[in-house]
């Protein structure tokens, strides 16, 4: 499943994310033993908002990262934007949902105009787009000059001694969460297989400078299993 390309990928992730919605918060939340929250926050504090700043959260899902955004800056205006409607239905009816405005987006054509925002925040988008360039551009394109872009994704299991056992947690324990919680067995084997099959944090450095991004860096978190990546536009 994490080898489709092009628009059958695009059309198998979208419908997938459909299918998970209704779970989706709280399976994060135990594949992740609580992790992903902190993870959030760390990405709202390097998009550096301020009062008044207009944010763009892309594959904001149920919105979870919109929502760090509003509760750590107040007077941002928050849009989530994701290609996922069954998500965003979801996020409509928690706690800051009325406080989002919600959009159908497909991040490969953004329905916005250039230098749009203060800030681009993605999270879980960018492992699951088939054109990682066009992506980035379009990013690019709706960022002010001086903007801000931030990327939490995971990444492939490092190299080291906890290699077998992040393996294990990946191939066997999430799947086994997922057909036991969400019922989509297949949607919690296409996740951990993607992120075997996704860039290393420092392939992804690389990709974010080409598409012209400067000031690029990142931090792992879980044993290297999760990145954020953050960077600017050129003033």
């Amino acid at each position: 499943m994490a080898m489709l390309q092009g628009k059958a990928r695009a059309e198998y992730v979208q419908d997938m994310f459909d299918r998970i919605a209704a779970r989706y918060n709280l399976m994060n939340r135990l594949m992740t033993f609580g992790q992903d929250l902190k993870w959030r926050r760390f990405a709202i504090e390097k998009a550096r908002l301020k009062a008044g700043d207009r944010l763009l959260d892309l594959a904001t899902g149920t919105g979870d990262i919109a929502f760090e955004a509003l509760r750590s800056v107040p007077g941002v205006e928050a849009v989530g934007g994701d290609f996922s409607l069954g998500m965003m239905q979801v996020g409509q009816h928690l706690p800051y949902g009325d406080q989002v405005y919600w959009n159908g987006a497909d991040a490969l054509n953004l329905p916005y105009a250039p230098a749009t925002f203060d800030a681009v925040t993605a999270g879980y988008l960018i492992r699951n787009v088939y054109d990682i360039p066009r992506a980035f551009a379009e990013q690019m394109r709706v960022l002010k000059p001086g903007g801000r872009v931030v990327i939490l994704d995971t990444s492939p299991p490092p190299h080291n001694l906890l290699r077998p056992f992040i393996l294990i947690h990946l191939r066997y324990v999430i799947p086994t969460l997922g057909k036991l919680i969400s019922e989509n067995a297949d949607a919690y084997q296409y996740l951990p297989e993607s992120t075997q099959a996704f860039k290393t944090p420092q392939e992804l450095v690389k990709l974010m400078q080409d598409a012209g991004f400067v000031n690029v860096q990142y931090k792992t978190f879980m044993f290297g299993t999760m990145a954020v990546h953050w960077g600017e536009k050129p003033k």
